[in-house]
């Protein structure tokens, strides 16, 4: 399905004061607004996802599957700063003529939230009867339903946090060290930063999953390999595979878009924002996610007032939320047929 883009000629002011003279919005949508205006679906994507979420998440979303386009609007925005067609880093500056690379300003999740208000404005949608998202994604589903509790009726924070904490930030930052170390990012070219964020992306791979995860898929099966493992193999590869698709200054921005994370600030602290969410609330935890430890996920679930907690026990840490579709299914089930009030969903994880 093609991306359309919603193009904003305003200027748009970011939350540190700094503008973008115009902005665009690369988004997708499936299905129709029903004649009530209540079937609407937002996702907020993870950091190097784009707005065909029929696409990398599958399994949850498609013609046949829980979230489909006969029973719901399904709406994906681009983030901003990703290239699938929102402004970002290698997009033309209007004021000098030539991409933007590192002059681009730095913005936050409560930016992005902005950017997509806008979006749904555009599009004529005044409700959002589900709003959710994994990881980044799940972040930006908290700084919105903060943000317009009213106007959000269903929450789904998947694998996500109320501020980034410390270890994830230590995680960016050394995902950015590699990316510095590579001396092509500073020569404002679009491949700048290739071998960069190739190890950058082997860095942050390891967050994704776990010690259990690599001992089952990337264990050798004979004992007399001196070199070339499959481990090795495995980390080249994904590193490669995000260079092809994806560029260093996005990645650059938005892991510090994702370190900016914390919805208590300016708002009398986390707890206080969390307590100003009025939607019905779905939080999920990954047992084995070390990037997003399942801990938590369950401060959501006891800061948030009209919430529900359920764990899903994954052998595949942090990408679970992308990868046990089947399961997160059941959940989602079990959840619309919930009591809110401070219940906790119990589910077996299916084979």
């Amino acid at each position: 399905m093609s991306t359309e883009i919603f193009k904003y000629e305003k200027p748009f002011k970011l939350e540190s004061g700094k503008q973008l003279t115009e902005l665009e919005i690369g988004f997708n949508t499936y299905g129709t607004l029903n004649k009530n205006r209540d079937n609407v679906v937002w996702v907020c994507h993870a950091l190097t996802a784009n707005s065909d979420v029929f696409d990398w998440w599958k399994g949850f979303f498609g013609e046949n599957d829980y979230f489909n386009p006969k029973d719901h609007f399904v709406v994906c925005a681009n983030i901003l700063g990703s290239p699938y067609g929102t402004t970002n880093p290698l997009s033309i500056n209007p004021i000098t003529g030539h991409p933007y690379y590192l002059a681009f300003p730095q913005f936050t999740i409560r930016d992005i939230v902005k950017a997509h208000q806008l979006l749904s404005e555009h599009l004529g949608i005044k409700e959002i009867g589900i709003l959710l998202g994994g990881s980044l994604g799940g972040q930006q589903a908290a700084e919105w339903a903060i943000m317009e509790p009213e106007r959000i009726k269903n929450l789904i924070l998947i694998a996500t946090n109320a501020r980034h904490s410390p270890w994830g930030i230590a995680f960016n930052e050394s995902q950015r060290l590699a990316i510095s170390a590579d001396r092509t990012f500073y020569a404002n070219a679009p491949n700048g930063g290739a071998k960069g964020l190739k190890a950058a992306r082997s860095i942050a791979l390891l967050s994704y999953r776990n010690y259990k995860t690599y001992g089952v898929t990337q264990q050798e099966e004979k004992d007399n390999h001196l070199d070339d493992y499959k481990a090795a193999s495995y980390q080249n590869y994904q590193g490669e595979k995000l260079v092809n698709r994806f560029n260093a200054h996005s990645y650059w921005y938005l892991s510090k878009t994702m370190d900016s994370h914390n919805v208590g600030r300016n708002r009398h602290g986390v707890e206080k924002a969390l307590s100003l969410i009025k939607a019905r609330t779905l939080v999920i935890g990954i047992k084995s996610d070390v990037l997003f430890p399942i801990e938590e996920q369950q401060y959501l679930f006891q800061h948030i007032p009209k919430s529900v907690f359920a764990e899903l026990d994954s052998f595949y840490g942090h990408d679970g939320f992308l990868i046990e579709t089947g399961v997160l299914t059941n959940i989602i089930t079990s959840f619309f047929k919930t009591d809110v009030k401070g219940k906790i969903i119990e589910l077996q994880r299916t084979a």
